[in-house]
């Protein structure tokens, strides 16, 4: 290369990544939103859970009334409107439309209640702790309110 002669321009490459610092930055961010998100979320699926046990009260406690119209008497437990009972010469059913009484949504059984203290009879979820009582999640969900 002479004296006269500019040396060859250097082509300098785009940025084709980000910076630590910005990376940083970002996670920082999203860290934030799901601090703020997650409990509203969980909120929304516990109240989900609730919702869902209180449509198959309603569910259920329309089929035991069903029962008892063309039976003549309450079911003697949850069972009898999938398997007739002894005893029940005009059993209709099943009554539902799978082979065995649903679990309430945390998994457990329905407490069914045959003389219930409420009504005929007393059907409810236990809620999350399965124990009677509780506030939030861990109410009790029933038929007579």
């Amino acid at each position: 290369m002479s004296k006269d002669e500019t040396p060859p321009t250097r082509r300098r490459r785009p940025n084709l990544g980000f910076t630590l610092l910005e990376l940083l930055v970002v996670l920082a961010i999203l860290s934030l939103i799901a601090a703020v998100a997650a409990p509203q979320a969980m909120k929304w699926l516990g109240g989900a859970k609730s919702d869902a046990a209180r449509v198959q009260i309603e569910n259920l406690s329309a089929v035991i009334d069903l029962y008892k119209l063309e039976v003549g008497t309450y079911p003697p437990s949850l069972e009898a409107l999938v398997e007739k009972p002894a005893g029940a010469d005009r059993w209709n059913g099943p009554y539902l439309k799978k082979e065995s009484v649903p679990k309430d949504p945390w998994g457990r059984d329905y407490v069914y209640r045959l003389p219930g203290e409420h009504g005929p009879y007393d059907l409810l979820s236990l809620g999350d702790d399965g124990s009677e009582g509780g506030d939030g999640e861990n109410r009790d969900i029933v038929s007579w309110q």
